[in-house]
């Protein structure tokens, strides 16, 4: 039976010029998503699987980060003092206990397996989780990870989240090429970083949550720039294939691509209509902005 993941990686390293003037001081991670900061929304996904041990991966700048996770004393006792027990209750969950954070920085950006890579000590030898915060999932039943968890549970090996994307769209991901496909859960026969949608062997694209065995840290070590110069993550993944085997799992729920403009603002008005106490006004504005949109054509 595979090890308990307990375990989980954040790289934050980025700079988020997409969102550039906005990230030029306050930290992608930390902007917020209706009521909660995007890597709040991470944080209570893993919480949901079982991850104890959160290790992020940062870089220069990502200091009002590391602050998001420290407890307001003063800020608390406020709350508490106005009987804004809501408010306390959701600050509170905003707090990490002490040892439950590691931080480590990524001196250059050379990619997503070096990132990951770089957390390699706090691993040591155990499965760990690989989260990107801008990949934020909405689920109605299990959170993403929960269910990956779940059915690592009986694969074992390395596995990665997946969803069906357009052909057209596949170059910017990594797509799995499938040898077995059981439904829910894929075995996988290879992984191209990136392909051409002719060359692509299927339209099954990974997005941004891994679980992955401590053998492709060793793949890391020895693994050599791929596509864009990076070292890929992909790569030491497809490693493992031969190994403990690679699967894929088709999540249930609906991905929002937040490291986007568009993807945010998609992300914005699903998590805002999810809410009772938003729905119907946010409802109300999107008819009437519909409504006008419509005469004005």
């Amino acid at each position: 039976m595979p090890r308990k993941v307990t375990k989980a990686i954040f790289p934050v390293a980025g700079l988020g010029t997409r969102f550039l003037p906005a990230t030029k001081s306050v930290p992608k991670e930390i902007m917020t998503l209706v009521d909660k900061p995007l890597i709040q929304y991470a944080i209570d996904e893993a919480r949901a699987a079982g991850i104890k041990d959160f290790i992020f991966v940062t870089a220069k700048g990502k200091s009002a980060l590391e602050d998001y996770f420290d407890q307001s004393p003063e800020l608390e006792r406020t709350l508490k003092k106005k009987g804004k027990d809501d408010l306390l209750q959701a600050l509170k969950e905003s707090n990490m206990d002490s040892g439950e954070i590691a931080y480590t920085r990524q001196a250059k950006a050379l990619g997503l397996g070096h990132a990951v890579w770089c957390a390699r000590r706090f691993v040591g030898n155990e499965p760990f989780a690989v989260m990107l915060p801008d990949d934020v999932i909405q689920s109605d039943d299990k959170p993403c990870l929960q269910q990956m968890v779940e059915a690592h549970a009986e694969t074992g090996g390395c596995m990665v989240a997946a969803m069906e994307v357009p052909k057209d769209k596949v170059s910017a991901y990594g797509v799995l090429d499938v040898e077995e496909d059981h439904g829910a859960i894929v075995k996988v026969r290879g992984m191209v970083e990136k392909p051409d949608a002719e060359e692509a062997p299927s339209n099954l694209a990974v997005i941004g949550r891994y679980i992955l065995t401590p053998e492709v840290m060793r793949s890391l070590n020895r693994t050599k720039a791929g596509a864009g110069g990076e070292i890929q993550l992909t790569d030491a993944i497809a490693e493992q294939i031969d190994g403990g085997g690679v699967y894929g799992l088709r999540f249930r729920g609906q991905r929002f691509d937040c490291g986007s403009k568009a993807g945010f603002l998609q992300a914005t008005v699903a998590f805002g209509l999810s809410r009772p106490d938003l729905r119907e006004d946010l409802e109300g504005f999107l008819a009437e902005v519909m409504a006008s949109r419509t005469a004005a054509q």
